[in-house]
């Protein structure tokens, strides 16, 4: 998957992993003690909708675009509340001009006690990620490997939080070392939340991945899945997908709201839909 964030920006898959964001952190906002955002993969941090990726492929249109245009119940409408405002934030004069990534996303949610570091490698994204969380002192952007973050950040000092990983899938062999990755770092924080998103392009490689997960031992996940059409030859991106280790209590019935609506906002053929279920929960 050759995979330039600024092309895909504010797409349907940012849409469903930034609104699960929004409600790990919001339950993590319930308590007073302090948590940790440990993104792995950033990017740059804000992208520009009118720059000449973003322009070339217009995929925000079908993704932020829509959903702000959106006709949402009462109830999804809520529950997406925290995103949609702080999207809104970075577009005061109420014309999508920008999208903020997850790293600014986070920031805009923490408290004075929360911290978030946001990892990046590429020296591109990693210089302006830095510029957008400059002056920050609750904020870090590290030029450093998401793969090597992944372990070396847990567990975090606070011993709460959320680790989000959202790696480009442009090499081969990513999906088997997410989840051995995503396995370790489990070992060395197993109360942590962990956030695990992946493209669907073909259904046997998606089934392949999630039996890859359902071994490794780790007794609570829940699976969130949304597509916006059938799947297509060509191995091209239809679907987009979050495991959610150790999810809030609140998360699935959350889910079960807000999948539905951003579904019927979303999808581009009557084929497309969601999927929501436990991947794996012993009790």
């Amino acid at each position: 998957m050759n995979y330039r964030h600024a092309f895909h920006a504010g797409n349907f898959a940012d849409v469903l992993k930034h609104m699960v964001l929004a409600r790990v952190i919001a339950h993590l906002r319930q308590k007073p003690a302090a948590f940790r955002v440990i993104d792995t993969h950033a990017g740059a941090g804000l992208t520009a909708l009118t720059g000449p990726e973003a322009t070339r492929t217009g995929e925000w249109r079908d993704g932020i675009g829509r959903l702000l245009s959106a006709s949402l119940a009462p109830d999804a409408r809520e529950l997406l509340g925290p995103y949609l405002e702080t999207v809104a934030s970075f577009n005061p004069v109420g014309i999508l001009v920008a999208y903020p990534g997850s790293p600014l996303l986070a920031q805009d949610w923490l408290r004075s006690q929360d911290r978030l570091v946001a990892c990046e490698l590429e020296p591109a994204a990693a210089s302006s990620l830095a510029r957008c969380l400059a002056g920050d002192p609750r904020s870090r952007a590290v030029a450093i490997d998401g793969w090597r973050a992944l372990t070396a950040y847990v567990p975090p000092k606070e011993r709460r939080g959320v680790v989000l990983i959202d790696p480009p899938f442009e090499t081969p062999g990513e999906f088997a070392r997410l989840a051995a990755d995503v396995a370790a770092a489990h070992r060395k924080w197993p109360t942590g939340i962990y956030l695990l998103w992946y493209p669907i392009k073909s259904p046997r490689d998606t089934q392949h991945f999630l039996k890859k997960i359902m071994r490794l031992g780790v007794p609570k996940i829940l699976r969130a899945e949304l597509t916006v059409a059938a799947a297509s030859e060509g191995n091209r991106l239809f679907g987009s997908g979050l495991l959610v280790i150790n999810p809030p209590w609140t998360l699935e019935r959350e889910l079960g709201i807000l999948l539905p609506a951003v579904s019927l906002a979303l999808r581009r053929t009557p084929a497309g839909g969601f999927n929501l279920g436990w991947l794996v929960h012993e009790k």
